[in-house]
């Protein structure tokens, strides 16, 4: 973001009459100005204790940057932004995110397998500013958080307020994968993608994941299953969103990479483990590399006019420092 002006002639204009009038100003000051020291004669002259003359000196300095203001206004000036626009389309790609407890495991290098795919995704998500990105929550129940849209803000804010538990302990690993078929299918984009990211086997919910893959698979999308975690104890920490509970200690991750091996091959996709998070960085890099859309972009250039603000400012600046001489400092000077 830049500041551009209209009629950019009158900045140096401006400039050169303050300067001429400055010198004008201190000439007659100085040549029409009496000092008459306070005191008895031969004594001490007396000195207030407040600098009175140069504290007004100094209150000229707004003024005179007020001044300038005024012809800064009087210049036309406006903000110009530039803007990336893309001229193709890019991807869909649909996150289904597992939010069920056991996510908050602790073994993606000292954080939650939960706060690795958070991350995961908002790194993907700033690297495709064309794709259009989606995320599904999965717990004992699933639900469309966000429909595929290139709106980053609300993604990350949406991604921001997603909490472990929010859905309940279950995993309908098959619901969540059945609403993002439901919402992928009528996708005109030249790819389309959905990435399930799940430590855990389907436990609840109405349908079954590989019925749900079987969808996916007509529909034309492909599949991604990225299982994150390692099976054995695992030290866990997070916050109930429901009982406003902190909850630690460990548990019995029973990870069952075969299952999801299975979802994967149902739905002609690919099944990807990631037990720590470095492997879970190589799988996302993986998928990034193989839903990449070639797009043509370009640049649009606004701008809005300020003209008003800058002509508020520069009353203010003038106004005030008057205001302090007559009304606080009770000088005409």
């Amino acid at each position: 973001m830049s500041i551009g002006f209209e009629r950019p002639l009158l900045i140096p204009v401006g400039a050169v009459i303050i300067i001429i009038l400055c010198g004008v100003s201190r000439f007659f000051r100085d040549a029409l100005t009496l000092e008459i020291p306070l005191g008895p004669p031969g004594g001490v002259p007396f000195k207030p204790v407040l600098n009175l003359t140069l504290l007004v000196k100094l209150l000229g300095i707004p003024e005179l940057c007020g001044v300038f203001l005024l012809f800064a206004a009087a210049a036309g000036p406006r903000l110009v932004s530039t803007e990336i626009v893309w001229l193709d389309r890019g991807a869909d790609v649909l996150f289904v995110l597992d939010t069920s407890p056991s996510m908050a495991g602790l073994d993606m290098d000292g954080r939650t397998r939960f706060a690795a795919a958070r991350d995961m995704v908002l790194d993907f998500a700033n690297h495709r500013p064309a794709d259009a990105i989606g995320l599904v929550a999965v717990g004992n129940e699933a639900s469309l958080l966000l429909p595929p849209t290139v709106d980053r803000p609300l993604l990350y804010s949406r991604l921001e307020t997603l909490r472990i538990g929010e859905l309940g302990d279950g995993t309908a690993l098959g619901l969540g994968l059945a609403i993002a078929a439901l919402h992928i299918r009528g996708s005109s984009a030249p790819r389309r993608a959905v990435a399930l990211i799940t430590d855990g086997e389907n436990n609840a919910g109405p349908v079954h994941p590989e019925t749900a893959a079987e969808v996916l698979r007509t529909s034309g999308a492909s599949l991604w299953v990225i299982g994150v975690g390692s099976a054995g104890e695992v030290p866990i920490d997070y916050v109930d969103p429901i009982l406003k509970v902190r909850r630690t200690g460990s548990f019995d991750s029973r990870f069952d990479p075969e299952s999801l091996r299975a979802i994967a091959r149902t739905g002609g996709g690919t099944f990807i483990a990631a037990p720590s998070e470095r492997a879970f960085a190589e799988a996302f890099a993986r998928f990034a590399d193989a839903e990449m859309t070639v797009g043509r972009s370009g640049t649009v250039s606004r701008t809005e006019d300020i003209q008003r603000q800058v002509s508020l400012a520069a009353l203010v600046l003038i106004l005030l420092p008057r205001f302090i001489r007559r009304w606080i400092l009770r000088t005409f000077l």
